[in-house]
């Protein structure tokens, strides 16, 4: 009987030891994860557009200013931005054509995207929608010349194949230029077209997705 107490107290000992472990872990557990924000970067931030008229296009680049995207935490393994806050706005005044230095002019001559008040484009996200695994439909506001419309973009996150953050994400999506009252041909050529250019493309990427641990006060330290 003697030798049988001195196994099973060992035994009983340690089953303790790991019955305890594993509730502390699952303790540890219930703590509210990362909180996810995007701060302005100090680097230019870019956004890439174009439009196409007649069998060319016009590629061209502006700065974006005031980038935000807010991600609040998750406590489960859903789609980490289909909560995200986006805006951002950018200054036609930045515009550069891509591959025709002269057509620079052409994209910034007033009243095509450059507004009497020199107003910045820009853009509010309003609802965001999952469309799949790191695929999302966000609608928000545009104001272009002072006027704003309601818009829908296509935001894809990038992650590595073994992490559960995104890295980084690509916005793209295109507006009707006619819904801001823009003739394009008009502006730049003098003329209407009988084929219009309405279509305006856009794509930006972010990289720069920050990870901040969350605040605590001492009431929730102590919980």
């Amino acid at each position: 009987m003697k030798k049988i107490k001195n196994i099973l107290l060992p035994i009983l000992i340690i089953t303790i030891i790991i019955v305890a472990s594993g509730y502390a872990k699952n303790e540890a557990n219930t703590e509210p994860k990362e909180n996810i924000s995007s701060v302005e970067n100090e680097q230019h931030q870019t956004i890439n557009l174009f439009v196409t008229h007649g069998h060319c296009s016009t590629p061209f680049a502006g700065i974006v200013n005031d980038l935000q995207l807010d991600i609040p935490p998750r406590n489960d393994a859903g789609n980490p931005l289909e909560n995200m806050k986006l805006s951002f706005e950018v200054d036609p005044n930045t515009f550069n054509v891509c591959r025709a230095e002269e057509l620079t002019e052409q994209i910034r001559k007033p009243g095509l995207f450059v507004g009497a008040n020199n107003e910045k484009i820009t853009f509010k996200s309003t609802n965001v929608y999952t469309m799949g695994i790191d695929w999302y439909q966000v609608n928000g506001t545009m104001s272009i010349k002072g006027i704003e419309k309601e818009v829908k973009f296509f935001i894809t996150g990038i992650r590595n194949s073994k992490e559960t953050k995104t890295n980084s994400l690509v916005l793209s999506g295109q507006v009707n230029l006619f819904d801001w009252g823009i003739d394009y041909d008009k502006i730049v050529n003098g003329k209407s077209d009988s084929v219009p250019t309405k279509l305006l493309y856009i794509n930006m990427k972010i990289d720069e997705i920050v990870y901040q641990k969350p605040v605590y006060t001492a009431l929730e330290k102590e919980q």
